[in-house]
């Protein structure tokens, strides 16, 4: 049982879930995913992750079996993950799923908390939370997807395919599973490769609500435009030349 931290190339981290059969994120493999994701938030030189799955699922969510386990009132289990979930999503850096197979429950939850998501062609995303008596992904998915979409899946539990992910943005690409991580890191290192501050800031107004974007849209790009990485951008470009960025 273990999770994989690796860096694969320059400012990408790779981080691949290894908890045959199932990738189920249950409170040993959320410890080590917590403390591994502190370690990557605190380096600097790391600028995109890229998140998969080693096997045949992406993730299966929650282990089921704790919940089994648990007293009805220990709701630590849900809410223990529900908070890795938004730890994942409040990432300074830009995350990528590549959703190599099954991503179940709150493993789709967990693809969901990305902010890119590739697919293997064989994967399937389902919302299961109503096959076992709960709710998960219906704040993320509609958001992503639309509300008809959404409740399509939320309702039903059924699985959609990775061409229906496509066609309605829950995944922008899907590849042969041989191909699936090398276009995923491919991606990572062009988005590395960007102004980290500039990402940083794209990453987090897009996620911002209307109202509090606009009142703080101003004073974030005068600070970019003040910054030593607009600058070198700028002279990169004039100069015909990779730029280097000092994250400044």
């Amino acid at each position: 049982m273990t999770i994989h931290f690796s860096r694969p190339a320059a400012h990408v981290a790779l981080i691949e879930l290894d908890l045959p059969p199932t990738n189920a994120l249950g409170a040993a493999m959320r410890r080590l995913m917590t403390t591994g994701l502190d370690a990557i938030e605190a380096d600097p030189g790391i600028r995109c992750i890229v998140l998969t799955g080693r096997g045949r699922l992406f993730c299966a969510g929650n282990d089921l079996r704790e919940l089994a386990d648990r007293a009805a009132d220990d709701l630590s289990p849900i809410s223990d993950f529900n908070a890795l979930m938004g730890r994942i999503e409040a990432l300074r850096m830009p995350v990528i799923a590549a959703v190599n197979g099954g991503a179940l429950g709150g493993g789709l939850d967990l693809a969901l908390s990305c902010d890119i998501r590739l697919a293997a062609e064989g994967a399937t995303f389902t919302a299961s939370g109503v096959n076992v008596g709960l709710m998960a992904s219906a704040g993320r998915l509609p958001t992503l997807i639309g509300v008809a979409a959404a409740k399509a899946m939320l309702l039903t539990g059924l699985p959609v395919d990775a061409a229906t992910a496509l066609r309605t943005g829950l995944v922008t690409a899907v590849w042969p599973a041989e191909r699936l991580l090398d276009e995923a890191l491919t991606l990572a290192g062009h988005i590395a490769s960007r102004a980290p501050l500039a990402v940083e800031a794209a990453k987090r107004f897009a996620g911002m609500d209307p109202t509090e974007r606009a009142a703080r849209m101003d004073a974030a790009l005068e600070a970019l435009a003040a910054s030593a990485d607009h600058r070198e951008a700028v002279a990169s470009f004039l100069e015909k030349r990779p730029a280097v960025f000092s994250r400044s």
